[in-house]
């Protein structure tokens, strides 16, 4: 029987992009990507969770930069389903004094953690992954929802939609006139980054993203938009 992980969708697409999926991002998103992981680390640190979880961390930017940013000992923890990108986010942690962090390989839709275990959930620029035009959407989010403690707290940092039309189609030209091209160029991945653009053009508003996470249950969901909207962290509070 397969590995029920191996058919989930995108599975491989971010199993064929590790080798230079970091200095790609850095590239497509002129260095702005390690700002906004380190406003989002910020927004996770705020209430000095015990036990937080990077999901879909991916290369594990988002949690070596928690460890490195956090003033307090705590659990740290990221999941993935590709196993190379794994691979990456061990090889940084390792460098890391400050704290030691789990990974583990495991998928979104059916986390292999206890109801209540963590006080965060983390997300770096992949939740647009496991919510736009992904069946197991609503699933994810049960799942997400079903992990955190009361008063727990589910951070989000995404590609947005400017409320600019303007800016938006600006926005919009970056993506397929740059993006798409730098992508494709240093990835060798045609594929990867036509979905890279094309999901982030048509991704969901701000007040949709709200909508989705209200509507699996969690309460007091904000927003900050980054860069004039072209990204923006949410919070919501289970």
């Amino acid at each position: 029987m397969a590995d029920p992980v191996q058919s989930k969708p995108l599975h491989v697409m971010f199993t064929a992009l590790p080798p230079r999926y970091d200095m790609i991002n850095h590239v497509i998103t002129l260095g702005m990507d390690r700002d906004w992981r380190n406003a989002a680390a910020r927004t996770c640190l705020e209430s000095r969770p015990n036990r937080i979880l990077d999901l879909a961390c991916g290369t594990g930017d988002l949690i070596v930069t928690i460890a490195r940013t956090a003033k307090h000992n705590a659990e740290l923890f990221g999941l993935d389903y590709s196993e190379p990108m794994l691979n990456i986010a061990q090889a940084k942690a390792k460098q890391l004094k400050q704290h030691d962090i789990t990974f583990m390989y495991g998928d979104a839709s059916k986390l292999p953690f206890p109801d209540g275990y963590f006080d965060c959930v983390g997300i770096s620029f992949a939740f647009r992954n496991l919510t736009y035009q992904n069946p197991l959407t609503p699933t994810v989010l049960t799942e997400v929802y079903r992990v955190l403690v009361s008063g727990g707290r589910f951070v989000i940092v995404e590609s947005s939609q400017p409320k600019s039309t303007i800016i938006r189609f600006f926005f919009r030209m970056y993506l397929r006139c740059f993006v798409y091209p730098v992508g494709r160029l240093l990835s060798s991945n045609k594929g990867a980054y036509r979905y890279l653009v094309e999901s982030a053009a048509r991704f969901y508003t701000p007040e949709q993203v709200k909508d989705l996470l209200v509507n699996a249950g969690f309460r007091k969901v904000t927003y900050r938009p980054l860069f004039f909207g072209a990204a923006g962290i949410h919070v919501a509070v289970k």
